[in-house]
């Protein structure tokens, strides 16, 4: 297995950053195998979706109105409402799985790996890629 840390800036709001390309090159030199991707974070996930065409807006949306940042949660350190950012990982786990052929993460047309954060009080973070060769 080969692995390697990268880390994303992912500022002081909550955001989907998407990683895909770095993914891309971190398996470029390789044939057929598994990629798998981790957030070593309590407060982030991987999404596998599509972004540009507000996507990523609407899952931001789709967080708040589940778990809205508010002061009902009982995890109460870090910004107001940070408690939820703790129960994201239970949706939009902390890692994700992928399948390379000939050197390609073989992703639809319309997919994207994303880091999703919504927690603004760690404004950077640290994704851990990791090659199994088939």
């Amino acid at each position: 297995m080969r692995t390697e840390v990268i880390t994303v800036r992912t500022g002081s709001s909550p955001v989907v950053v998407d990683i895909t390309r770095e993914a891309e090159a971190f398996v470029a030199s390789e044939q057929d195998g598994l990629l798998h991707v981790f957030v070593p974070h309590a407060t982030a996930g991987l999404a596998i979706i599509e972004t540009g065409a507000g996507s990523d807006d609407d899952l931001l949306t789709a967080i708040d109105d589940l778990l809205p940042a508010e002061d009902k949660w009982r995890h109460r350190h870090g910004s107001r409402g940070h408690g939820r950012d703790h129960v994201l990982p239970a949706w939009i786990p902390p890692y994700a799985t992928l399948p390379v052929v000939a050197g390609r993460i073989a992703l639809g047309t319309w997919q994207s790996i994303c880091l999703v954060d919504p927690n603004g009080d760690n404004p950077t973070r640290q994704v851990r890629f990791s090659f199994l060769q088939g």
